[in-house]
C-alpha cells in the first residue's frame, strides 16, 4: 500500500482531515508559515531583483523536522494549505524545503484546496489535485516585498525624525491616516443650532407626531429654522388651532431584498456591530468553526472558508438551503428562482465562496451545546445571514401624511411591514443612524379628516461632526476604498493598538498624540505612500499579478526607485519642524509666539523661545490645554555646580530636584536627599558618597558624584574590602538558598556572611 503525506496549515484542521482519509495518509500541520524574512536589513537584495532570502522560523523548526521525517516515508505529497495567496506561499516554501533535502525525486508532488473541510470536500480536493499556482505565490513574494521596502525604510525616519519604535506600514498608514483626518474634522466643527417645530396628535389611542415642512407657502428643510425666536414666532402664529386637517396621504409599497451572505468584511462588521466583537475576535472564533467542532465523537468543519471576497454560494448548497425554506417556511418565504449575488471586489477570484453553514441543517439549536458562547453567537449570525439570503424579499408599506394646521403644513412618516419575508430571519443593524430618521407607527387616516391638536412643540438641536470609526466603520472605509484585504484587516487594526497610535473609547479609535503626529508627517512628507488611491491601486496591482496580468519584478522596481529617492530627500528635514506648530497666540511671560509640540511625554504648548523662556501649558487627549504651574523653590538651597536656584520638577519617575537653569545645568537630586554623613565613600572617584536612589526597577546604589561619577551598585553596599582583589567596596545580597552574603562588583568574589 503507498503512503501519502498531507500537509495543512494547523494542528486542528489535521486533526479533521485525518478522520475523513483512510489509513494511506498520514496528515501533518505547518503551524503557518514555515519560512520568512529576518527582521533586519538585506533581507531583500534590491539589488539582485528583489530576490527575498528567507529562513525557517524557530519556533516551527520542530514542525518541520517531522514533515521531512514523514516525507521520507512517503510515496505522494499533498500541500493542502489554505487557498488564498498566503496559503499558496506556504505551499511553494514547503516544496522548496523538500527540494534543498532532495526528497522530491521519484515522489509525486501535488496541490490540493477546498472550501469547507468536510469528508465529501476533502476527498473530491484529493481525488482532483493541480500544480502550484506560481501568480498567487508571486502575489504573495511582491506584497511582502512591498512590506518590507516601507517598513526597513520608513520606519527608520521615523525613529530619527520623530521617537524610536515607531512603524510605518503600506495598509496600516493610511487606516492610521483615515482615523486622523476624521478626528481633525471633529476637532475643527463649529456646530450649528437649528429648531423643529413638531405636532403632536392622536386617534383612538395611536399618538403620533409630525414635523413641520412648510409655513407660509414656503418649504422648510430640517435646518432651516436657525433661531428660536424664529421658532418662537412660528409656534405662536400656530397655537390657536385646537384641530389640524389631514390633506393629503401618499402611500407606497417597496421591496427591500435580502443581503448577501457573508465575506471576510462583513462578518467582521455584522460581528462587531451585533455582537460587540474585535474583528480579531471574530476572526479567531470562525477560524475555530472552520477546523472543526467535535459533535457526537465526530470533528465537523461548520462553517467554509473564513477568508473570501465572493458573495456566491455552490449549487449544492443553494438547492440544499432551498429545501430548507420549503420545510420550514410557508410557500410565499421561497423565491420562485434562487437569489443571485455578485461581488463587488475585484479580488474575488482569489476564493470561490462565501461565508455559509457546511450544512444549513445543523441548526444553531441543534449544536449549542457542543459550542462555547462565543461559537454560538457567531455560528448563529453566519447561519442566519445564508439562509436569509435564499428567502423572499421584505414588503414594506409606506405612508406620508401631509397634515394642515393654519399657514402650516406638518408631515408624519410611517412604515409598516406587509410582508416580513427575510426579516423573519435576520436583521441589520445600521450604525450612526440618527434617532429622528426611524419612522413611526401611524394609524388609519383618510384625507379631509380633522385630528386635535395635543401639543405643538419646539425641539432644539445641534449639528454633530461625523462620529469617530469604530472597528466596524473602519472595516467597511477600508473595504469601500480599496484599501487592504478582508483577511489583513484584523491584523492593520491589532498593529495600530500596539503601537499605541490610538485608543478605545466607547468603542471607537481616538488617535493619540504620537499617531497624530506619525500620520502628519507621513502624510506631508511621504504623501504617495499614504494616499488613499494609491494604496487601492496598488491592492488592485497585487490582485493582476495573482491573476497573471502583471509580472512583478517591473512594479517593484518602479516602487524602489521612487521610495528610496523619496526616502532620501527627507533625510535632512529638522525634527523640530517635524514635531511642531506655530500658534496664532504669543507667550504671555515673555511675548514670543507660542509653538505646540510633540515631547517625550506628549503633546505641550510652549514658547518659541525656550530656553530662555520656561512657558508651557500641557494638552489633554481632547487638544484643551492648561497651564503647567512653575516648579517650585527649593528654600535655602542652590545649586553646586553653578549656584543657580534649586526647583522641585515633577519627572517620569516622580518628583526630584534640578538646577533652575536646566538644560545649561543638568544637575539633579533625588527628591529625598539621601543621608550622606555616614555613607561609603565612591570607590571610583573617591569624592562623591554611595548613595540608595530609586529608579526605573526600584531602589539602586549610585555615586551622589553624577554626572562626573557614574558607579552604580545593584546591592547595598558595605565597607569591606575584597579579599581577593583588594576592591575597597562589596555588597550585601541575601538569597534563600545561600543566604546572606558579601559580593565584589568588580571580581564577582563572594564571600558568605
Amino acid at each position: 500500500m503507498s503512503k501519502k503525506l498531507l500537509i495543512v496549515e494547523s494542528p486542528a484542521k489535521a486533526k479533521t482531515i485525518s478522520k475523513y482519509l483512510n489509513n494511506e495518509f498520514t496528515v501533518l500541520a505547518s503551524f503557518g508559515h514555515v519560512r520568512d524574512l529576518p527582521k533586519k536589513n538585506g533581507s531583500i537584495d534590491v539589488k539582485d531583483d528583489f530576490k527575498p532570502k528567507y529562513q525557517l522560523i524557530a519556533k516551527n523548526k520542530k514542525h518541520v523536522d517531522d514533515i521531512i521525517s514523514a516525507a521520507k516515508n512517503s510515496d505522494s505529497i499533498y500541500l493542502a494549505s489554505d487557498q488564498d495567496r498566503e496559503g499558496e506561499a506556504i505551499a511553494w516554501h514547503i516544496e522548496e524545503i523538500l527540494r534543498e533535502n532532495k526528497l522530491l525525486d521519484n515522489r509525486t508532488l501535488c496541490r490540493v484546496t477546498f472550501n469547507e473541510i468536510t469528508k465529501p470536500a476533502i476527498i473530491d480536493a484529493v481525488n482532483n489535485p493541480r500544480d502550484i499556482d506560481f501568480n498567487l505565490v508571486d502575489a504573495q513574494q511582491a506584497r511582502l516585498t512591498l512590506d518590507y521596502l516601507i517598513g526597513f525604510n520608513v520606519s527608520p525616519l521615523l525613529w530619527r525624525k520623530i521617537k524610536p519604535g515607531l512603524s510605518a506600514g503600506r495598509v496600516q498608514s493610511p487606516a492610521l491616516r483615515l482615523i486622523c483626518e476624521r478626528e481633525d474634522e471633529i476637532r475643527q466643527f463649529v456646530p450649528e443650532d437649528y429648531f423643529g417645530v413638531h405636532l403632536h396628535s392622536h386617534k383612538d389611542r395611536t399618538k403620533f407626531t409630525s414635523r413641520l415642512v412648510e409655513i407660509d407657502g414656503k418649504k422648510l428643510e430640517v435646518k432651516s429654522i436657525k433661531t428660536k425666536d424664529e421658532a418662537s414666532a412660528i409656534h405662536k402664529s400656530l397655537a390657536g388651532n385646537k384641530s389640524a386637517t389631514i390633506s393629503k396621504i401618499t402611500k407606497k409599497q417597496k421591496k427591500k431584498n435580502p443581503t448577501a451572505p457573508f465575506i471576510t468584511s462583513s462578518l467582521q462588521i455584522e460581528a462587531s456591530r451585533q455582537l460587540g466583537f474585535t474583528t480579531d475576535r471574530t476572526m479567531r472564533v470562525a477560524q475555530g468553526l472552520y477546523e472543526g467542532i467535535e459533535l457526537n465523537k465526530e470533528t465537523v468543519g461548520l462553517i467554509t472558508y473564513m477568508r473570501t471576497d465572493s458573495v456566491q454560494l455552490s449549487s449544492i448548497a443553494i438547492e440544499e438551503i432551498r429545501e430548507y425554506i420549503t420545510s420550514n417556511f410557508e410557500k410565499e418565504y421561497l423565491p420562485a428562482k434562487a437569489n443571485v449575488y455578485t461581488s463587488k471586489s475585484k479580488n474575488a477570484q482569489e476564493a470561490h465562496e462565501a461565508i455559509r453553514p457546511t450544512s444549513i441543517n445543523r441548526t444553531p439549536e441543534s449544536i449549542k451545546n457542543y459550542l462555547s458562547a462565543d461559537q454560538y453567537k457567531v455560528y448563529e449570525l453566519i447561519w442566519r445571514r445564508t439562509l436569509a439570503s435564499q428567502v423572499s424579499p421584505a414588503i414594506l408599506d409606506t405612508t406620508a401624511i401631509d397634515i394642515k394646521l393654519g399657514a402650516g403644513v406638518f408631515r408624519a412618516n410611517g412604515v409598516m411591514v406587509n410582508f416580513d419575508g427575510f426579516m423573519r430571519v435576520y436583521r441589520e443593524i445600521i450604525e450612526d443612524t440618527p434617532d429622528d430618521s426611524e419612522e413611526a407607527r401611524l394609524p388609519a387616516l383618510t384625507e379631509g379628516e380633522e385630528i386635535p391638536v395635543d401639543n405643538i412643540e419646539i425641539s432644539e438641536h445641534q449639528t454633530e461632526p461625523k462620529p469617530r470609526f469604530t472597528e466596524a466603520s473602519l472595516v467597511k472605509s477600508l473595504e469601500e476604498l480599496g484599501i487592504g484585504r478582508p483577511s489583513t484587516y484584523a491584523s492593520i487594526i491589532a498593529t495600530l493598538k500596539k503601537r499605541e497610535y490610538v485608543m478605545m473609547d466607547k468603542k471607537r479609535f481616538v488617535p493619540t498624540d504620537i499617531g497624530m503626529v506619525v500620520s502628519q508627517f507621513l502624510t506631508a512628507h511621504l504623501t504617495k505612500y499614504v494616499d488613499l488611491k494609491f494604496t487601492a491601486n496598488l491592492e488592485d496591482t497585487l490582485d493582476n499579478i495573482a491573476i497573471g496580468n502583471q509580472k512583478k519584478l517591473p512594479i517593484l522596481h518602479n516602487f524602489w526607485d521612487e521610495l528610496s529617492h523619496t526616502v532620501q530627500e527627507k533625510q535632512n528635514i529638522s525634527k523640530m519642524e517635524l514635531t511642531s506648530t506655530q500658534l496664532d497666540e504669543d507667550c504671555p511671560k515673555c511675548g514670543k509666539h507660542l509653538i505646540s509640540r510633540f515631547g517625550k511625554y506628549g503633546r505641550f504648548i510652549g514658547c518659541s523661545g525656550y530656553p530662555d523662556c520656561d512657558y508651557m501649558r500641557k494638552v489633554d487627549k481632547d487638544g484643551n490645554s492648561e497651564e503647567v504651574a512653575p516648579p517650585e523653590v527649593v528654600p535655602d538651597r542652590v545649586c553646586p555646580k553653578d549656584e543657580g536656584q534649586l526647583v522641585i520638577r515633577n519627572g517620569k519617575y516622580g518628583k526630584f530636584i534640578s538646577c533652575a537653569n536646566y538644560p545649561k545645568c543638568k544637575h539633579i537630586e533625588n527628591m529625598d536627599t539621601p543621608e550622606t554623613e555616614n555613607a561609603i565613600t565612591c570607590p571610583e572617584c573617591n569624592k562623591g558618597k554611595v548613595v540608595a536612589k530609586k529608579g526605573r526597577f526600584g531602589i539602586f546604589y549610585s555615586c551622589n558624584n553624577y554626572p562626573d561619577c557614574k558607579t552604580i551598585f545593584k546591592y547595598e553596599p558595605v565597607d569591606t574590602s575584597c579579599p581577593s582583589c583588594g576592591y575597597k567596596l562589596m555588597m550585601t545580597h541575601t538569597t534563600k538558598t545561600k543566604g546572606t552574603q558579601h559580593i565584589c562588583p568588580k571580581c564577582k568574589h563572594t564571600v558568605s556572611v
